[in-house]
């Protein structure tokens, strides 16, 4: 297989020209208080992937980003926000949280609105008031708006997940950063902000490097090099279709928490996840969790456990496969039937002992309160109060003190279920690791599980008269090895016969 990269216009897509006017620049510096300021521009679609907030963050808490330089957001287009669809809805609201909480008004420019022949303008105009381009997605597959801005003499801050290391290492005209760190994005921005030598010696190797990597005129010989040497006489050659399918020949999956199982023993994990690449053909492997998919991602790069075949975040509303995070839809509209996020709210307001976790913490399809089982109603009251209000939802509560409610369909366990039936795969085959009462619904059933060591007890006691539930002796990644073990998962995968 040979890759080729696509080329770029470089008629529509070149530097500004001394003393042009860009009319696009009305539509960004009426937010502005200082419109001279040269413009850290993020120009993607609403997509959480694209991981626009973090940016924002960033932005938001560096004095030192904010004296240099002014953050110009394009993303996509609005007249409504609530007439988007529930993704771009969440993602352009936040951003406009964001702007408020770090009380950002003069500093960012979000227009509602650009055309398509007006993107050229727009990197140009970041470019003439010396800005950087910056895309700080989750991954990138490949980056075309980089070589846009490149094009235009834009220096580059990109995520050293996919396209922008082949790009950046072509044209050596920006910096990689790792998308899920703060302090990484800026110490990137303020080096190219502050060092004008540096400033325009990205800028004109980004030029020269799409012209020698990246036209039309490369892409074409490229091409044709590459297919004078095919053979007359060849074979097709057959590729599984991206997605869950490419792992239905395993016949097994293996699914484990991340904070109470994973984390807190780093050679168990080391061993651990040794096993799970010498038997990577035959199982999945999963990860479930209660956490965002931006901190669990972050979490997961901390401890240098790769990334799954199968990403379960946000306590089961939503799923994602393979490194590239694809998103499973149907599940997000499976879960969407009869979810009342606002009355649910209005309804669980007045109730002593709970409140509600930052807006952060408050994705469409859980609603997050730190809970305290002292003052607060009891979750089988809280159940009865929303059954009550005719409102249909699950409520569960972890390690005594965080109350989730989520749709009536969502649930780690829906969710792991979900994917047993994508992808074929019997839940006999499956092992469950647990450690808190958000993993009770995945362990019971017809799932092989195991509860490691560190469990919490109170939580999961209940548990043990569970014929195909074992507890494990050891903690953490050492109990789930010890449950391998017991099951023979690799081979027999069953409860042992006394």
């Amino acid at each position: 297989m040979s890759v080729i990269p696509p080329g770029t216009d470089l008629e529509q897509f070149h530097p500004p020209v001394r003393g042009e006017t860009i009319e696009f620049s009305s539509q960004v510096d009426r937010f502005l208080a200082n419109p001279d300021k040269p413009l850290i521009l993020a120009l993607s679609r609403p997509d959480e992937r694209k991981n626009i907030l973090t940016l924002i963050e960033a932005f938001g808490e560096s004095k030192s980003l904010q004296r240099v330089a002014n953050l110009l957001i394009i993303a996509g287009n609005r007249d409504d926000i609530r007439d988007l669809d529930d993704g771009a809805q969440s993602v352009l609201t936040n951003i406009l949280l964001s702007i408020d909480t770090y009380d950002l008004y003069g500093r960012v420019a979000a227009p509602k609105s650009h055309r398509a022949d007006e993107v050229p303008d727009i990197f140009r105009l970041a470019a003439s008031r010396g800005g950087v381009f910056v895309n700080p997605a989750l991954t990138e597959p490949f980056g075309l708006t980089l070589l846009e801005a490149a094009a235009t003499g834009l220096p580059l801050v990109a995520t050293e997940n996919g396209g922008p290391v082949d790009i950046i290492g072509n044209c050596h005209n920006g910096e990689l950063v790792d998308p899920l760190d703060r302090q990484s994005i800026t110490n990137a921005l303020l080096k190219l902000l502050r060092d004008k030598d540096a400033w325009i010696k990205a800028s004109r190797n980004g030029i020269r490097g799409v012209r020698k990597h990246y036209s039309w005129q490369t892409h074409a010989r490229s091409f044709l090099t590459r297919i004078a040497d095919l053979p007359k006489e060849r074979k097709p050659v057959f590729s599984e279709p991206p997605g869950p399918d490419t792992l239905r020949h395993r016949d097994r999956m293996l699914f484990t928490d991340l904070d109470q199982n994973l984390v807190g023993n780093p050679g168990a994990l080391r061993q651990f996840m040794e096993v799970m690449r010498n038997n990577r053909k035959r199982v999945v492997f999963g990860i479930a969790t209660g956490r965002r998919i931006d901190t669990a991602l972050a979490l997961m790069r901390k401890h240098n456990i790769p990334r799954p075949d199968v990403l379960i975040s946000s306590l089961g509303t939503r799923i994602h496969y393979s490194a590239a995070l694809n998103e499973d839809d149907y599940w997000a509209e499976h879960i969407d039937h009869n979810w009342n996020p606002g009355q649910i709210g209005r309804t669980l307001a007045a109730l002593p002992g709970m409140e509600l976790q930052p807006r952060v913490e408050q994705p469409r399809y859980k609603s997050s309160s730190d809970y305290d089982a002292q003052k607060a109603p009891s979750v089988e009251e809280i159940n009865t109060l929303l059954l009550q209000r005719e409102l249909t939802a699950n409520v569960t509560c972890a390690f005594g003190q965080y109350l989730d409610i989520l749709p009536s369909r969502a649930s780690k366990g829906q969710a792991l279920r979900n994917v047993a039936q994508r992808l074929e795969i019997s839940l006999e085959q499956t092992l469950v690791v647990g450690g808190s009462g958000a993993d009770e619904d995945m362990m019971r059933g017809n799932t092989l599980a195991v509860v490691v060591a560190n469990r919490h007890h109170e939580e999961l006691s209940q548990l043990t008269e569970q014929e195909s539930i074992y507890f494990a002796a050891q903690p953490h990644a050492q109990g789930i090895l010890e449950a391998i073990d017991y099951y023979d998962f690799f081979a027999s995968c069953r409860v042992p016969q006394d």
